[in-house]
């Protein structure tokens, strides 16, 4: 295990069905469904009072565990199905080869098929259930960015569940609750999963909108920002499909130690075992295979300049548009022929919203604006860092598109530049 990195060891991404192009570019707002449960549950599964009478925690140091799959795991900590009325969500994982732009094809994790996930879109107040099932050969998990849920909801492995093993489902149910702009995203091997592109919004509309009687917005956006290093996904995919055979293998024959598995009770037992010698942890220079992160492709919803969709709006209208990090690097949204006003931030309205034309979008966080249809053209909308407006260096492309008046009539007819 020294000169073995771990993530070539323990970690995977396998497709179980080969790779197929992802549905669709942008964000498909889910309807909800009922689902038929992945298996009944045996002795493994865990319900809403517990796991098989025992106090609910990790199976990773049950021995011989084999993290079956089929199996249905539903943790406390929310109503069971019979005391409230859940709109349901069917979310799977599975890789995908998504086009980025013509030319640029790249396997990418992704909810439901398609990059970024489903626009999750409900009411504050629903009572929402999610059923994931792990289609790869990986482990993920979904954690709710924003959103106040039980913390065995939360979606962050071995703090609030175990990660959710291959051919598995694990059933999250919560309130939508606070109202606003969120979104959801895998909390585990993070770098990769939830960058490249294991990410999606969550919409939460208030029963009454305020921000309607100041700005009242007939139709809305929401753009997720992502920053990719596709050359990074693919080394990291291709080591972790590799690896996960192995993991797979002792699972299934249920001589996976925890130890192997870099799982640990404690810290006080993680630091014995590495004073010890027992264990060498992956992060030391003798292990760690150290690939950087060069990021080559910068996108919104899923695209890069210039297939990315463009805004529409009419003279006179008033849009939203949310924005949603869902990447590493820091975005600095500039539009041209306009000033907007910033309403809200990570979801909450602000108290005084600010007249600016160019905001800066923080990792992980999100900013709704309103826009006001009052100049007639054709405007660029783009990050005014503009390292992140190429397409592998080549300028311009990137994280771009375009405001377009619908009623307009232009004197000068845009054209599509892609090498300046």
């Amino acid at each position: 295990m020294s000169k073995v990195s771990r993530r070539k060891f323990l970690q995977t991404a396998a497709v179980t069905t080969g790779s197929a192009l992802a549905v669709s570019a942008n964000s498909v707002e889910m309807d909800h469904s009922k689902m038929t449960l992945a298996a009944p549950m045996d002795h493994a599964s865990m319900n809403h009072t517990g796991m098989a009478n025992e106090e609910y925690g990790s199976m990773m140091f049950m021995k011989g565990h084999t993290m079956a799959p089929g199996i249905t795991i539903e943790p406390p900590g929310s109503p069971a199905d019979d005391e409230v009325d859940y709109k349901q969500f069917d979310m799977d994982i599975k890789i995908v080869e998504h086009e980025i732009l013509p030319g640029i094809k790249t396997h990418m994790f992704a909810f439901n098929g398609q990059v970024p996930g489903p626009k999750i879109h409900v009411t504050e107040g629903d009572w929402i259930k999610v059923n994931f099932t792990n289609k790869t050969e990986e482990m993920h998990t979904i954690h709710w960015h924003g959103l106040t849920v039980p913390y065995t909801m939360d979606g962050v492995p071995m703090v609030t569940q175990d990660p959710v093993h291959p051919g598995q489902t694990f059933v999250y149910r919560f309130q939508a609750k606070p109202a606003g702009t969120r979104w959801y995203h895998c909390h585990w091997g993070t770098p990769l999963h939830a960058s490249h592109a294991m990410h999606g919004a969550f919409i939460i509309d208030k029963k009454d909108e305020p921000l309607k009687q100041r700005f009242p917005y007939t139709r809305e956006y929401t753009l997720v920002l992502e920053a990719w290093d596709i050359n990074f996904a693919r080394r990291e995919i291709n080591e972790l499909l590799e690896g996960m055979k192995q993991v797979n293998s002792l699972m299934e024959q249920g001589k996976l130690e925890p130890t192997t598995h870099g799982f640990f009770r404690n810290y006080e037992e993680f630091k014995h075992a590495v004073d010890t010698g027992k264990y060498i942890p992956p992060y030391l220079l003798s292990r760690s295979s150290g690939i950087p992160l060069d990021y080559n492709f910068f996108a919104i919803n899923g695209k890069s300049y210039p297939a990315t969709e463009r805004l529409k709006i009419k003279q006179g209208e008033w849009i939203r548009v949310r924005l949603i990090n869902g990447g590493n690097l820091s975005h600095h949204m500039h539009l041209h022929g306009h000033d907007f006003w910033w309403v809200a931030q990570d979801g909450n309205d602000m108290d005084m919203p600010r007249r600016i034309n160019t905001i800066h979008v923080e990792p992980g966080s999100t900013y709704d604006i309103m826009i006001y249809g009052d100049n007639p053209g054709f405007w660029t909308f783009h990050d005014h860092n503009t390292l992140h407006v190429r397409n592998n260096g080549i300028y311009p492309g990137g994280m771009l598109t375009v405001l377009v008046y619908e009623d307009f009539k232009p004197t000068y007819t845009p054209s599509v530049s892609i090498d300046q």
